[in-house]
């Protein structure tokens, strides 16, 4: 397995498939409902695609494009170049989109770059790590694959662990040899759940990263004859899959968001950071729970373990995995509303535009909450509850202003308007629940 090397930006990613033994690239892309989108390229065709970019149907993908537009091109970033570890003669390209010479304002990679770059202009970089929790299913997803993984409470099971010992540690090694510092995997709340984590970055590699993490688990899980799921609720009665993200803030070598005379080690940029993801929580929704599954989750009574995990309320607190935001330790904060179904592009952007307007607005998150949301939740002393459903977050997500300044009109339209198209089709099921219980009205 080849060790992680940079590209050097003036050798030609050809030369680079001869040094490095690849004989095809993966031009890859992020569309608005998360789905990776490839063309598989030749290296003997790829210095042509690197610079004018692999030709794409915009219409065929999840996109708000029809036929009659011209090609949607997708221009590689040679320094996102990922040999697959399971097939080190391909090597995986991150692309941003381009259409008649432009940047597509709703792909969502060119999103997250123009918040990046917002952020920028204030003179700060965020730096961002996930938790990617992950089912793993038999192969027709219809049950756990690991029929001995049945305790009540089955987080942290070493022996549930140790029978997915050889694709956890495939994965493991991988992002080892890829060079992303892996520090920990373990079993997780549900059965037949996971956990893995690999060091923090600058938030535009991290969505690199978690991006092709998510299609490198699922196709290991196939390789074991598994299928891996990211769905944020596959069972009702288990605990659902978050992507929990650790976020701070840097210039420079300094940590900002840590001060070791504030509240809990965090400065007063780190709590005005803070106030804007509270003030926001409710219109972000729509892109860290973006599925209509999304919200089982959020809204789920207890589960078979004794807890959810998951927030229903906009809330901070300390070390208290309770609430929406937790301050483990100063310097950063874990964002725990998210979920497996995040875009992973979009999930930065989101959580960096809320950020960024809490510093230019200087918003106060007020006061932090130190109780067991769980057990009690009337303490929440009139906080504001997340949505309930995805129509809900979108009617939030579509009239904040701050979104749609800070993400860009152009993309939170074409959002939502392809959300709604996914909530109307939605609501045109019928259920077995529905027939049950209003079949004698």
């Amino acid at each position: 397995m080849p060790a992680f090397k940079p590209v050097d930006q003036d050798t030609p990613l050809s030369e680079v498939a001869k040094q490095r033994g690849i004989k095809n690239f993966l031009i890859s892309y992020t569309d608005l409902f998360g789905h990776m989108r490839a063309k598989l390229v030749p290296a003997r065709a790829i210095d042509k695609m690197a610079r004018d970019g692999a030709g794409f149907a915009g219409f065929a993908t999840w996109l708000d494009m029809t036929p009659a537009m011209p090609d949607l091109f997708a221009v590689p970033d040679p320094d996102s170049l990922v040999q697959l570890p399971w097939k080190p003669e391909v090597g995986w390209l991150a692309a941003d989109l381009y259409m008649e010479g432009k940047a597509v304002e709703q792909a969502p990679r060119n999103v997250l770059k123009r918040t990046i770059a917002q952020l920028g202009e204030l003179g700060y970089e965020m730096r961002a790590g996930v938790e990617c929790e992950f089912f793993l299913l038999a192969p027709d997803g219809s049950a756990i694959s690991d029929g001995a993984d049945t305790q009540t409470k089955s987080c942290y099971d070493q022996q549930a662990l140790m029978r997915r010992y050889d694709v956890i540690t495939e994965i493991s090694e991988a992002m080892e040899e890829l060079g992303w510092n892996p520090y920990q995997s373990d079993h997780e709340d549900a059965n037949g759940q996971f956990e893995m984590n690999w060091e923090f970055d600058e938030a535009l590699k991290t969505a690199d990263r978690h991006s092709f993490f998510k299609y490198m688990v699922k196709s290991l899980a196939e390789k074991h004859g598994m299928r891996a799921t990211f769905m944020p609720k596959p069972f009702l009665h288990l605990t659902g899959s978050g992507c929990h993200s650790h976020v701070s803030l840097w210039r420079g070598d300094d940590n900002v968001f840590e001060d070791a005379d504030g509240e809990l080690g965090v400065s007063e940029i780190g709590y005005r950071f803070l106030g804007g993801l509270m003030e926001h929580a409710d219109a972000i929704c729509a892109l860290t729970n973006p599925t209509v599954n999304s919200y089982k989750r959020l809204s789920a009574p207890r589960t078979t373990s004794g807890a959810t995990w998951a927030p229903n309320s906009i809330t901070y607190t300390g070390n208290n995995r309770t609430h929406m935001i937790r301050i483990p330790e100063g310097g950063r904060f874990e964002f725990r509303l998210a979920d497996g179904s995040a875009n992973p592009y979009l999930l930065q952007a989101s959580v960096l535009v809320a950020g960024l307007d809490g510093l230019k607005s200087n918003r106060n998150p007020g006061k932090r909450s130190d109780f067991d949301m769980y057990a009690e939740p009337e303490k929440c002393n009139g906080a504001r509850k997340l949505p309930q459903n995805l129509l809900d977050a979108l009617r939030n997500f579509e009239s904040s202003a701050v979104l749609r300044e800070g993400l860009g009109a152009a993309f939170v339209d074409s959002y939502a308007k392809l959300k709604h198209q996914e909530w109307r089709e939605y609501t045109r099921h019928l259920t077995e629940w529905e027939r049950d219980n209003t079949l004698d009205c």
